[in-house]
């Protein structure tokens, strides 16, 4: 590479800036509910915690995790995370390897079918009432069998799975295996990358979906995480949140002076946000890979 001039100096400068400007505008609502998060509520009813907590406390953190309805749905998030991911992950790369083979009969049909479905749906309430004539609903499959199959993730599989050289699938089938074969011993293990962005957007996916189990679950003990979240952001949940704690134990009633709506809110967001998070790291490298792998042949 040639020397950089001063005008290339520039506009790297500039370009820097500008990131530097988009990182921290990202950052700071997270890191300030942090802060909020570790803070003590009194002194931050007061106003101007920003960067840094006045008065560090883990009391919101205590009267949190102690809450048995979040821990409960805590569990089924993560359980409807694991479960649903797997299944759509399984059952939309199996759709896109059977369209993206050749001399499939009426491939076009489906295909068509699937991408209307992109565009055009039946509404809400049709669905809610397809959803109770199934018997789905206030069940856990209700989070789980009706977005199974993923019409965008299908056309980022068979994209993949159509850039893959043919003659590879056909040495397959002269050594005596059939498509399910070709399927779990083949093409599953030379799509690691495609396999794990997917899977990383269908997890995030379930554990940010709120909506849809607001409709759908009325039983307490089904909620997951995110919808536990919106009633605490919705409604004065601290009252709640705070009997969970014994009422004769002095330092537990300190500890729910210290406590309030808002500073409830921010660390039940933490505690919501943070798994999540730490799963992007070890799939980040995936990211660029699986995306463009995808998007090369159609």
């Amino acid at each position: 590479m040639g020397k950089l001039t001063l005008q290339d100096k520039i506009i790297q400068i500039c370009i820097y800036i500008i990131l530097i400007i988009l990182a921290i505008i990202t950052l700071y609502p997270f890191w300030n509910t942090f802060i909020i998060s570790i803070n003590n509520a009194g002194d931050t009813a007061n106003g101007g915690v920003t960067i840094w907590p006045r008065v560090f406390t883990l009391a919101n953190y205590k009267v949190v995790l102690q809450n048995p309805d979040l821990l409960q749905s805590f569990f089924i998030t993560i359980l409807r995370t694991v479960v649903g991911t797997f299944l759509s992950i399984l059952f939309t790369s199996a759709f896109a390897f059977g369209l993206s083979r050749k001399g499939v009969y009426g491939k076009k049909v489906y295909t068509t079918l699937c991408l209307i479905t992109m565009y055009f749906s039946g509404g809400i309430i049709p669905y809610y009432l397809l959803i109770v004539k199934m018997h789905m609903n206030n069940t856990f499959w209700v989070m789980v069998i009706p977005g199974i199959v993923s019409v965008y993730n299908m056309i980022v599989f068979r994209s993949f799975f159509m850039s893959l050289p043919e003659s590879m699938i056909e040495s397959a089938k002269i050594d005596g295996a059939n498509h399910i074969t070709i399927f779990f011993r083949l093409i599953l293990p030379l799509s690691g990358s495609i396999i794990a962005t997917l899977a990383l957007f269908t997890a995030v996916g379930h554990w940010n979906d709120w909506f849809y189990p607001s409709l759908f679950i009325t039983s307490k003990h089904l909620y997951p995480l995110q919808s536990l979240l919106n009633q605490i952001l919705a409604t004065n949940a601290a009252t709640d949140l705070m009997n969970v704690l014994s009422p004769g134990a002095q330092q537990k009633l300190k500890e729910l002076q210290e406590v309030s709506n808002r500073s409830m809110a921010a660390t039940t967001i933490m505690v919501v946000t943070f798994p999540i998070i730490m799963v992007y790291p070890f799939v980040q490298k995936y990211f660029v890979k699986g995306v463009l792998i995808g998007s090369l042949k159609e």
